[in-house]
């Protein structure tokens, strides 16, 4: 692992290299895609690199790793390497990548720090990436074998055999392979990658979870991503698949990865989701109503109006088939004439006016979480869920986009 001189260089510098990484980061993908301008193309995800999220989510990536070996140095940090090499695998990360990037993350270093970037403290940072290089790949490796494709090409061609509007801007695809053979397996709450060529050529990717495998299919919802009021760019791959992609055409997909599943135990289960963050959590609750599951669940989740929740009437679906499951729902703005109190659907889950606020709740003791929606709606509710008892460790979140931490 590091070694003691490395570790000693590195804390010594950290503050240096943390403070400076708003600089390095910018200037590291600006070289990267001078050098490689496929890449920006056909693999990172352009909007992502235009507001930024991207860069920060690397910075955070690797003062995270390094942080993490100054505090353990003799082990690494799996759950983040486990986390990152999904994503890489789902996107086909090659091994040959990786020297690329050494490369020019170490000549931007050098531009950045200038004087203070001596040999020693050169060689320190060099042994931190490449530990965490090992370990992504090792990962990597292993995430290809399982799903069949030691060589890393897990994509196939696969046709349209169904789309379905869930609302005003959010619609569900039902994929099955173009060769007639089953899509590979997925674990309940993992994702797809799909791949659209644009009008300009390029072949973007985006990620999609998966809402079930019905009948030897994969499917998965796509919400439009409209313009932001600050400039944003609406979202050219969602908004593709919207216009553009209907029953009978082909779509690329990788097969499905993703570190946040639904564990095998049988403690209580709590899903907290938000928008079309409910899509990871319509996965798992679909697993566990066709396997029968006795498990305690409670399904929370917040939406602007009854209207824009996706896979409303499926959620009471899946909860009226589970034995011990119930739902509970926030509307910001309820549309039925019930804004100022609670009040329980027919047949259906508890509604409440407003943000959810989950300490509203009778939560079973040791019960897991799993979060997904805006990563400030996921940091609000794992602040409910830690004050209700839930423990650190025990509430798992899916990012749609590159992962900043909560």
């Amino acid at each position: 692992m590091l070694s003691p001189k490395s570790a000693e260089t590195v804390r010594a510098t950290l503050p240096v290299v943390a403070a400076a990484i708003g600089d390095i980061t910018p200037l590291f993908y600006d070289r990267l895609f001078a050098d490689r301008p496929a890449l920006l193309r056909d693999l990172f995800n352009r909007a992502n690199q235009a507001n930024g999220s991207q860069r920060q989510a690397l910075a955070g990536s690797v003062a995270a790793f390094a942080g993490h070996l100054l505090e353990h140095p003799d082990e690494l940090p799996d759950a983040l390497l486990t986390r990152i090499a999904h994503k890489h695998a789902s996107l086909g990360i090659r091994e040959d990548q990786y020297p690329l990037v050494h490369t020019h993350l170490f000549a931007t270093f050098a531009d950045v720090l200038g004087e203070a970037l001596t040999e020693e403290v050169t060689a320190a940072w060099d042994e931190v990436y490449w530990l965490m290089a090992h370990g992504l790949i090792a990962a990597e490796r292993q995430l290809y074998a399982a799903a069949g494709a030691p060589d890393g090409r897990t994509w196939r061609t696969y046709r349209v055999a169904g789309r379905v509007r869930e609302t005003d801007d959010v619609v569900t695809f039902l994929l099955r392979p173009l060769d007639g053979t089953e899509p590979p397996a997925a674990r309940p709450g993992q994702y797809v990658s799909v791949q659209v060529e644009l009008p300009d050529g390029a072949r973007q990717i985006r990620q999609y979870s998966l809402t079930g495998q019905p009948d030897g299919a994969l499917r998965f919802a796509v919400k439009r991503i409209p313009g932001g009021p600050d400039g944003d760019p609406a979202g050219e791959v969602s908004g593709f698949l919207h216009d553009h992609v209907h029953e009978g055409d082909q779509l690329r997909a990788s097969a499905p990865f993703g570190a946040v599943v639904l564990d095998d135990s049988e403690r209580p289960l709590l899903f907290a989701t938000a928008g079309i963050g409910c899509t990871p959590a319509i996965g798992m609750l679909t697993h566990l109503a066709a396997t029968n599951s006795r498990r305690r669940i409670i399904a929370a989740h917040a939406d602007r109006t009854p209207d824009s929740h996706p896979y409303r009437a499926e959620l009471q679906h899946l909860i009226g088939r589970l034995a011990h499951a119930e739902a509970a729902v926030w509307y910001e703005r309820p549309d039925d004439g019930t804004t100022a109190t609670d009040h329980t659907q027919a047949g259906g889950p508890v509604v409440h006016p407003g943000l959810m606020d989950l300490t509203r709740l009778r939560i079973p003791s040791g019960t897991v979480a799993h979060l997904c929606g805006p990563v400030p709606f996921m940091r609000s509710v794992r602040s409910q869920l830690l004050a209700s008892g839930v423990r650190a460790g025990d509430i798992h979140h899916e990012v749609f986009g590159p992962d900043q931490g909560l």
